[in-house]
């Protein structure tokens, strides 16, 4: 019995770590093809969530975080930007930086200002989304900087 509830609890954390990376790649592909919301997010729930597509097979992921995290990011982009950008430095605004790590950065945001998750969790998730995307690593210390500023400006209580 506890063994079957460790193994529940794993797969919701592998679903709610999915649903994140699925949220950064659909922001990305949102601004990289200028398409919206509800069409990048009908795409991703029937052709990829869940699904095999070239002979990769898409983790299932807790479609509601997804749907979350996306319609937050959407809603709250100009707060997030503000946060990401008094997180940057003045001369490196987020309109410079790359644009994946621009999507991570706004659906962190999302779930900084909207989700009971804890701050430092949050960090941990989106510095491994980030690894995934980088896997050099030098992005994922940058990451970790910038989801740290953020959370304690948005969330200043949990620290």
């Amino acid at each position: 019995m506890a063994n079957e509830k460790k193994t529940g609890s794993s797969a919701k954390k592998q679903m709610r770590s999915a649903a994140r990376l699925f949220a950064t790649q659909a922001l990305f592909q949102m601004e990289a093809s200028d398409t919206a919301l509800d069409t990048v997010q009908e795409e991703f729930e029937t052709h990829r969530l869940g699904m095999e597509l070239d002979g990769d097979t898409y983790s299932e992921a807790d479609i509601d975080l997804f749907r979350d995290l996306l319609h937050e990011a959407v809603n709250r982009q100009a707060k997030i930007d503000q946060l990401t950008d008094a997180a940057l430095k003045e001369t490196w605004p987020i309109a410079r930086i790359d644009p994946t790590l621009r999507a991570l950065f706004r659906a962190a945001g999302a779930e900084l200002l909207t989700q009971k998750t804890p701050p430092k969790v949050t960090i941990s998730e989106y510095v491994d989304v980030a690894k995934a995307f980088f896997p050099e690593g030098k992005e994922s210390k940058f990451v970790n900087a910038v989801l740290d500023h953020m959370a304690r400006t948005a969330q200043p209580d949990a620290f």
